[in-house]
Order: structure tokens, then C-alpha cells, then sequence
């Protein structure tokens, strides 16, 4: 059985083909080592017997498991859910033990055998086995709770009523620092592993930075990671613990730096950044008449929004398009409209470039991705007012700005961007303006609450999505801080800092027509006439029917946050007391190319990273004092559609229009979308679900450096260009 084939054989039929051969490799190896007295031989020893030990636990679970997993899949042609995923990690758990344990015992009369590694390696794999085992006996409490069935005749991945103190009782004994050490991305295919570790070590090393670190500190501790793999996972199983907000972001906005882009040295004819300014924008309604779209205001106040236009074709019409030599291609009929993750909180449509460059030129769409204000700067609903006056701004200036009649409009989303796609398809519905023509949505969370389905622990033992971070940044987005919109803007506010971009104004459209957006050109376009004012309509009154009747009942929140206390309780196990510091960090927010605001002193950077030491007022500390509370996790109690598209009520998803959504077996938002998938079904939607193997969540951003994560993009190019002909 090949480590990438997941689901492709019947799990109830028979145990795993590598079980009898990884017991039989834990029996000869024991045999050899039952007269080695020394330090590292009886530790072999002891871990080879656990391994067999828990072997023998494990196997009526993963019987009883594998008996009712079937039960939740969208269809026979797509099996996948929380509870297979878990089954597929104890199969690659057992299959790399197995070829470890055959390892060690061709090597084990080698004169440069080390017996000392291979202690620790047998070691790490007997806890790995045993953690494994606690997830088995939590996902049967979770199936034990599981009797909520749906209008499709199946079970609910989200138990409705659970036994939290049996559930939490039995997760207290998860180590979870086998998953980050010599373990670490063994449930990825072979492609990733390298790149996680690699990805995992910059993590560690990077938090040494973050918090107070120098260079000598870096040097050395950069060592220690690099060949130390449970000092690794102990930084690693810390810091996202502990860590704020603002680490989660500067982390995750590394991607943007020019280590990252110094491997994407493709071009396209049309990269164009726009600056949106928030001014009146009129639409037509469905039925005939006008409606103003609500410019975003909340949080942070009125600002422009920035869009990145991305072409393989200049095409009459399009941001830079003009003053350029040769024939210039027609308008499209179609336009991709995307939105990007990074939890809410992070990343931009530079980010993304690496994929999007790619479905550009092989589907030949122009496509435009919005980069939306982020949390917790701009928490919920900001982002959703944004991408909704994005959206509405694209169909009105498709043909003259885009290059596009607009015939076909798709929205493509992965991740949080997904989240908001949903949400501006269900406030199209609201205002009754025109929807997407399709949509299609990658790993995207559809339901914003901590609710223990099978998958959402797999954030438990994922390298990058770990429980703490996808914790605080859907807390950061949800709740943020309220903060009152400003009433007057700087010019910095107005203005990017990172690089050219066109302010497009209907009054006045102020264009960078060079290719590259540069202003090499001078040339104007002619300004499009002003609408005529009309009354706008305010989020707030267009939110009301869902949130008047959308909270839940204090019996519901009590039980919710009794749940979270003991979770959490849980969550800290090997860990001392754990943390959580302000969402923003103490010297300030961060820009969107991940700059801190602060600034250090005698300090110097490589590539962003700052080396020497700060100030005072602009230290971090990794604070591993004070407690968790529940109330620090206690976010979206309302049930706000909106931002938990799932709880939408049934009339408006069953107009949702065509979608096509795609994840993966190992990610904590598998489950979403299958529900979600099925929800959809049941209503008579036209809906499509692939779920690939071997891949993590935002396999997207790592095409470049695996063929089945681009193997993954091209079936997501596949399944856009389908929305495209339909």
C-alpha cells in the first residue's frame, strides 16, 4: 500500500496490510536487544514493547472506528471525513515505524550503528502509537455523541450533545510534541516532509527573533533546532501555546518576503495593483431599481481597498493595457473574482501569486484578487464589507477597468477567503443584486465556533495549523477589538507603501497604465461620470433579521464555555502554564508586508528580519505565565450567518449558485466542508466535492516545491474552468 492512496481500500474489511509486519520487526529487534544492558539498549528495548503494546490497544478501536467512518462521507466515489483521516495517520504511523524498526535492524551490526539515535527514533515512535490511541478514544466519545441526523439521512460531524468531561479527561494524556519532532509531517506525502521540517525549523527560529532575540542568540539557537528535533518541537509546541496574535502574523507574512519571491521569477503582461477609493457605488437591483453598496466603515473607517488585477493577456480596456505596442486582445467574458486566505489575519494577494500566475495562463481569465483590511486590526465584519464592495466595484467597472464584459463572474476563494465569499454571495442575496455565476472554494472553515467535530483535531498534531494559532486568529476575526471608525484619514493610510498601484476613482480615474504599473507612462484614461447619490444601506439594517433572532439561549453559551474551560485545561498538558498576551503586540500593529510599526533601535534587518537590541518599549516577551481562560475563546456565540455561512437558513443556500469545493484528508476544515457539502445537496444545489490526499491545508502556497501540491492546483484549475463553461 503506497503512503499517498488514504482511502482507496475498505477500512473495515481488515486491519492495515503493515500491522503483522511492524509486530513482527518490534519481535526480532526486542529479541537482539534483550542482552543489551546499556542505557540505549534497554530504552529500545522498552519503546519497541510499548509500540507492541499499544498495537494491541489500538487494533478494536481501529476496527470499531473504521466500522461506522463510511457513515459520514458525502458519497461512496468520495470517502473522507475527521474519522478516516485518523485511521490514515495510524496506517502511515505503523508504515513509518515499520521501515524505521526494518532500518535498525539491517543496521544493527553495522560498526557505525548509532545506537543512541536510534533510541530516541523508536522512542518518538512509541509515543506517536500512543497518541495516536487517545485520539481513537476521543473521536468514539465524539461518535458515541454523534445522533443529530441530517435531512440527507446521514449523521452530523458536529455533535450536538457530547460527554466533554470523558472527551477532555482522555485528551489530557495527548503528547503533543511527537507530531513537531522526528515525527514531524510523516502523514504528508513524500514531497512535503522536507518542506514542513524546513517550514518548522524557520518557525522556531523565527521566535527566537520575535521575542527578543539577537544575532549570536539566533546563531545558536538556530543550531540547536536544526539538529535537535525534540528541542524543535519543544519551541514549537511553546510558541503556539503561548505566542500572541502578532507572531502569528509576522510568521505567516514571511512568505511575501524576497527569500520567498527570489523562487517565483515568472511575469505576467498585466500585474496591476488598483486602489479603490471608498466613494458612492450604485448598482442595479434584480428587480429594476438602484441600490447604493455599503462602503465599509466599521473598525477602522473609511478606507481604499486594494485589488491586484492579473492577466496572460493585455486585453482592450484593462489597467495597463495602455501606451502598449501591438494589437491588444478583446474583452473577456469572464472573470475570476479571488480572495485569499491566511486565517484572517494574514497575507495578501502577493502571497497567493504563486498559484494564481498559474490559473491566469492556463485558464485565460483576467483575474482579480482583493487584498481585504486584516484582524484584529479589522476584525469581523470589515473583511466582509470589503471583499462585498470589491465585488460590487468589479461588476460595475469590469468592461472599462478589467477587461471583461462580465458575463461569467466565479468567485475563487481558499481558506478565510473562501469564508468571505460565501458571505458576500449571501449579502448579494440580501441587497437582491447579482450574485456569482459559480463558485469555488478550497479547505475553507464554513462554521466559525469551536465545535470538537473529528477533524478540527487534527489541529492537534498539524505543523502548519496548530490548535493555538487557529484559535486565535478565528478569536482575532470574530471578536477583535472594537474600536470606533475614524473619522479622518492620514495620506499614509491612503497610500501603499510597498509598492505602485492605481487609484481608480469614478470621479477621477487616476490610472498607472504601464504594464508593471510603474509610472513610466503619463497617459489618462477618460474619467467615468459620478452616479447619482442615493440613500446607502448600512450593514448594520442589512444584518438585522439574522441577528435579531441569532443568539443563542444562555443554557447554550454556558454549556459552550463549560466545554472550552476543560479543553483548554487539556490543551496545556506538558506545558506548565500557558498564555495569551495582547492580540497586538506591544510595539503596534502590523503593515501588510509584515513590518512591525515600531521601530528598533541599532538594529539590522536581512530580508525583514530585525537583529540587534530593541528598546525598551519595543521588547516581546514569549509570556508562559499566565492562564488561559475560557473567555478568551469564546467567540461568534451569535449565530451570524454571515460569518458561519453553514448556519445560513435553507432558502437562501438553496440559491447559492453552483459550487465546487475542494480539501484535503488531513486538514482541521475537512469536515466544514463536507457538511457543508451535504447541506447543500440536501437542498438541491449543484455541488461538487474533491478531497485530496497526502496534502496539508494551504497546500496552495507550496506548489513550487511539490508535484502533488501542484498536481492539487491544476485540479482546482480543473474544477474553475468547469464553473467557467457551465
Amino acid at each position: 500500500m503506497s503512503t499517498n492512496d488514504d482511502f482507496e481500500r475498505p477500512f473495515e474489511d481488515f486491519e492495515p496490510l503493515q500491522w503483522d509486519a511492524l509486530r513482527e520487526m518490534c519481535r526480532v529487534n526486542v529479541e537482539y536487544f534483550e542482552s543489551h544492558q546499556d542505557k540505549n539498549g534497554v530504552r529500545i528495548r522498552a519503546a519497541l514493547l510499548a509500540m507492541l503494546d499499544y498495537l494491541t490497544q489500538l487494533q478494536p478501536l481501529y476496527r470499531e472506528i473504521a466500522r461506522f467512518a463510511p457513515y459520514f462521507d458525502f458519497d461512496e466515489e468520495t470517502p473522507g471525513n475527521g474519522y478516516r483521516s485518523f485511521l490514515s495517520l495510524i496506517d502511515k504511523c505503523i508504515m513509518y515505524s515499520n521501515m524505521v524498526c526494518r532500518q535498525m535492524y539491517h543496521q544493527k551490526d553495522h560498526v557505525f550503528f548509532r545506537k543512541s539515535y536510534y533510541m530516541k527514533e523508536m522512542e518518538a515512535r512509541s509515543q506517536l502509537l500512543a497518541s495516536l490511541y487517545t485520539f481513537l478514544q476521543q473521536l468514539k466519545t465524539i461518535y458515541s455523541s454523534s445522533t443529530d441526523i441530517l435531512s440527507d439521512g446521514k449523521l452530523s460531524l458536529f455533535p450536538l450533545e457530547y460527554n466533554s468531561q470523558e472527551l477532555l479527561n482522555s485528551a489530557q494524556n495527548i503528547n503533543q510534541y511527537c507530531f513537531y519532532g522526528r515525527c514531524l509531517g510523516f502523514q504528508f506525502c513524500d514531497s512535503l516532509r522536507s518542506v514542513l521540517k524546513t517550514l518548522s525549523f524557520a518557525m522556531a527560529t523565527f521566535s527566537e527573533v520575535y521575542y527578543n532575540g539577537t544575532l549570536l542568540g539566533l546563531c545558536t539557537n538556530s543550531v540547536k533546532y536544526l539538529f535537535d528535533p525534540e528541542a524543535r518541537a519543544r519551541r514549537i509546541v511553546n510558541v503556539s501555546q503561548h505566542a500572541d496574535i502578532s507572531f502569528c502574523q509576522a510568521f505567516w507574512f514571511l512568505s511575501e518576503s524576497a527569500i520567498v519571491n527570489m523562487l517565483n521569477t515568472s511575469s505576467l503582461p498585466i500585474n496591476q495593483v488598483i486602489s479603490i477609493p471608498p466613494e458612492e457605488l450604485v448598482l442595479p437591483t434584480l428587480d429594476g431599481g438602484t441600490i447604493s453598496i455599503p462602503i465599509p466603515n466599521s473598525h477602522i473607517g473609511k478606507k481604499p481597498i486594494h485589488v491586484r488585477l492579473l492577466s496572460s493577456k493585455r486585453r482592450l480596456g484593462m489597467v495597463g493595457s495602455g501606451g502598449v505596442n501591438g494589437q491588444l486582445c478583446g474583452l473577456s467574458d469572464e472573470l475570476i473574482i479571488h480572495t485569499h486566505g491566511g486565517g484572517f489575519v494574514s497575507q495578501t494577494s502577493r502571497s497567493h501569486e504563486i498559484y494564481l500566475r498559474n490559473w491566469t495562463v492556463k485558464l485565460g481569465v483576467p483575474i482579480l484578487s482583493i487584498d481585504y483590511s486584516l484582524a484584529p486590526e479589522a476584525p469581523y465584519p470589515r473583511a466582509l464589507e470589503e471583499v462585498l464592495y470589491a465585488y460590487a466595484w468589479a461588476l460595475k467597472h469590469a468592461n472599462t477597468l478589467l477587461g471583461s464584459t462580465a458575463k461569467k463572474v466565479i468567485l475563487v476563494g481558499d481558506s478565510a477567503g473562501g469564508n468571505l465569499n460565501l458571505g458576500i454571495t449571501l449579502k448579494c442575496m440580501h441587497l437582491n443584486i447579482r450574485k456569482p455565476d459559480g463558485i469555488f472554494m478550497a479547505y475553507t472553515p464554513v462554521r466559525i465556533e469551536f465545535v470538537p467535530s473529528p477533524s478540527r483535531m487534527l489541529c492537534l498534531t498539524d505543523p502548519l495549523v496548530p490548535f493555538g494559532f487557529m484559535l486565535r486568529c478565528l478569536k482575532a476575526y470574530a471578536v477583535g477589538d472594537k474600536k470606533p471608525a475614524k473619522e479622518h484619514e492620514s495620506e499614509e493610510d491612503v497610500k501603499s507603501d510597498t509598492e505602485s498601484f492605481a487609484e481608480v476613482s469614478e470621479s477621477d480615474l487616476a490610472l498607472a497604465l504601464s504594464p508593471n504599473g510603474d509610472d513610466a507612462n503619463d497617459q489618462k484614461l477618460v474619467s467615468l461620470p459620478s452616479d447619482s447619490t442615493l440613500n446607502s444601506v448600512s450593514l448594520t439594517e442589512v444584518d438585522e433579521p439574522f441577528n435579531a433572532t441569532g443568539t443563542e439561549c444562555p443554557k447554550v453559551q454556558a454549556k459552550s464555555q463549560e466545554y472550552i474551560s476543560r479543553f483548554l485545561n487539556m490543551y496545556k498538558n506538558n506545558s506548565g502554564h500557558a498564555s495569551m498576551s495582547s492580540p497586538v503586540a506591544r510595539n503596534g500593529s502590523f503593515s501588510r508586508n509584515g513590518n512591525s510599526s515600531g521601530q528598533s533601535n541599532k538594529s539590522w534587518s536581512l530580508f525583514g528580519w530585525s537583529f540587534g537590541r530593541r528598546s525598551s518599549k519595543d521588547s516581546r516577551e514569549l509570556n508562559t505565565e499566565n492562564v488561559l481562560s475560557p473567555e478568551d475563546f469564546v467567540f461568534a456565540i451569535p449565530k451570524d450567518p454571515f460569518l458561519s455561512p453553514y448556519l445560513a437558513p435553507d432558502n437562501m443556500l438553496a440559491n447559492i449558485p453552483p459550487i465546487k469545493i475542494l480539501t484535503v484528508h488531513l486538514d482541521p476544515c475537512l469536515d466544514d466542508c463536507i457538511m457543508f457539502a451535504r447541506k447543500l445537496r440536501s437542498l438541491g444545489n449543484t455541488v461538487t466535492l474533491d478531497i485530496l490526499p497526502g496534502l496539508p491545508h494551504g497546500f496552495l502556497n507550496l506548489l513550487q516545491t511539490s508535484k502533488e501540491a501542484m498536481e492539487g492546483a491544476d485540479v482546482c484549475a480543473k474544477r474553475i474552468k468547469e464553473l467557467l463553461e457551465l
